[in-house]
């Protein structure tokens, strides 16, 4: 009786470093990316980003580099005044329900505003099952990365009460426009999908139970060349002028 007390208690020493050995391996394939810091100048003026601000559905599959994602996460959600945490986008009583999550080729990830780092959720590219979730929209799967702007309503619900669900909605709002304009500026392409299964994208992407999906943005290269400069911009708004005076 005594051996097998013994016995049993090895067993439950080995099970128990296997599993903790396991753990630390797992915990090591975890992809962590420090972003490069973003960029506070760009070369298009604000009111150039504003004017070419289109809602553009047919990408190139070329990939995004770190530095284009660290700069939209940035514009999402990066950390504009560190002492106090303030972000790039404002949020009632500066509660900051909102996390992006990033799909790209080699897998989803979550933006870490402190750090500004990606830490990786999803080995693999999940983008073809969010497209599924989507009624098989083609830019989900062929932009260079998928933006989803998700948050929990129940963190502002002490302070707001039944107000929680509107200012979080605000927010989403702040945040795409900020994701757009900025994808703008890096010479990209990008467009709004609210049009999916909340439920579906949830479960794809792992979400923990109080954080729900409420956008997907697609960002990546267009498939056909965009206006670059003001000579582009003056141009197009030379051609759609003619072509108004023609169809009249």
């Amino acid at each position: 009786m005594k051996h097998h007390r013994i016995f049993v208690v090895v067993i439950m020493v080995l099970v128990g470093l296997f599993c903790s050995g396991l753990k630390r391996s797992r915990d090591s394939k975890v992809k962590i990316i420090q972003l490069p810091q973003p960029q506070l100048a760009g070369r298009l003026s604000f009111e150039e980003v504003l004017s070419r601000r289109r809602s553009i559905r047919e990408f190139s599959k070329r990939p995004l580099d770190f530095t284009q994602l660290g700069q939209l996460a940035w514009a999402g959600q990066g950390i504009t005044e560190k002492q106090k945490g303030l972000r790039t986008a404002p949020s009632a009583g500066a509660t900051y329900p909102i996390t992006l999550y990033f799909a790209t080729q080699d897998g989803l990830f979550v933006y870490k505003p402190q750090e500004h780092l990606l830490e990786q959720v999803i080995n693999g590219d999940i983008r073809a099952k969010l497209s599924a979730a989507a009624s098989k929209q083609p830019a989900i799967v062929n932009a260079g990365c998928d933006i989803i702007v998700a948050g929990s309503v129940r963190k502002l619900r002490s302070k707001f009460g039944n107000k929680s669900r509107t200012y979080t909605l605000l927010e989403v709002g702040h945040i795409a426009q900020n994701i757009q304009l900025q994808a703008v500026g890096l010479e990209l392409a990008s467009v709004t999908i609210g049009g999916f299964d909340v439920r579906s994208v949830a479960k794809i992407c792992k979400l923990p139970k109080d954080i729900e999906p409420f956008y997907v943005i697609p960002v990546g290269y267009p498939a056909e060349r965009m206006a670059t400069t003001s000579e582009d911009l003056k141009q197009n708004q030379t051609k759609s002028g003619a072509g108004m005076q023609k169809s009249q």
